[in-house]
């Protein structure tokens, strides 16, 4: 499901933003971006946003310094990394300005470090964690809101699901008559004259009991009052309500193929159609 957190805490004297953002995706896919300061951190960071279950998720710290005057240069990196562009221009038959060389190598990060100890002790680690975790609150409160949304999507289509259903008896009686009417015509067209009452009757509830959807309307029915109840009541269900909405298709389809009604079929038709959507937003919740 789709999240969004944002967090900021100040550790060491530096200014943290911590932000998520989460995207639809059936497995946990997290990339983590820190600062040099908290490298050491990504494994318990990592085990943190194992609370999302699953999704795309991008993990961003940025990190603003509160004291610009701890900074030092490393002089001896400056002076390898001058001496190899001078001697690669040289090389190249060039002339460098050695104002123009320091300049390049001068705004290149990695040439300057911190007075400080940039790693956290125990109490800067567990104030970092906390603060994701409540970045991470704030992605689960944005995905619960889109929860809800979904839920009255899901409860849209399944009622319409269950009016077609509630129809179906309407055109059962018919079948019967309609069954029995094509076997009386089959008989004619063969030109059958004698009839055996109770044969004929006999082998029409044959027919009859093979064509027969009560079980079938009996399971949607029940699917449809449990992919409500599992709904209401139990988290993390995204795989359960997937298994529900299969059963339910079967069922679907069994009396599609059973109906020999047309305006059954036509209400099969439009069951299916809600079925589907159900499991188009199936894949983005958890």
């Amino acid at each position: 499901m789709t999240g969004f957190g944002k967090k900021q805490c100040t550790l060491n004297g530096k200014k943290y933003t911590i932000e998520i953002k989460t995207l639809n995706s059936k497995a946990l896919d997290a990339n983590v971006k820190l600062p040099n300061s908290l490298k050491d951190q990504e494994l318990p960071i990592r085990s943190l946003l194992n609370r999302l279950e699953r999704g795309k998720v991008d993990f961003i710290i940025s990190e603003e310094s509160g004291n610009e005057k701890a900074l030092q240069l490393n002089s001896e990196l400056v002076t390898n990394r001058y001496n190899e562009l001078k001697q690669l221009t040289a090389a190249l038959g060039e002339t460098a300005d050695p104002h123009t060389l320091l300049a390049v190598i001068l705004q290149q990060n990695d040439v300057w470090s911190s007075h400080e100890d940039d790693a956290l002790d125990e109490a800067g680690s567990k104030a970092l964690a906390e603060a994701v975790e409540q970045a991470i609150d704030g992605v689960d409160e944005t995905r619960r809101h889109e929860g809800m949304i979904l839920k009255a999507d899901f409860e849209k289509h399944l009622a319409q699901i269950a009016h077609c259903l509630s129809q179906i008896p309407a055109y059962e009686a018919e079948r019967i008559a309609t069954a029995k009417e094509r076997m009386r015509s089959y008989l004619n067209d063969a030109a059958i004259k004698e009839v055996d009452e109770n044969r004929f009757e006999q082998e029409l509830i044959y027919y009859l009991e093979k064509l027969d959807i009560t079980e079938e309307k009996v399971r949607l029915a029940k699917h449809i009052d449990y992919f409500r109840e599992v709904m209401e009541h139990e988290e993390g269900s995204g795989k359960k309500l997937n298994f529900i909405a299969q059963e339910m298709g079967r069922e679907i389809n069994t009396t599609g193929s059973k109906a020999n009604h047309v305006e059954i079929q036509r209400l099969v038709v439009v069951m299916k159609d809600e079925l589907e959507k159900i499991k188009e937003q199936l894949g983005n919740i958890l």
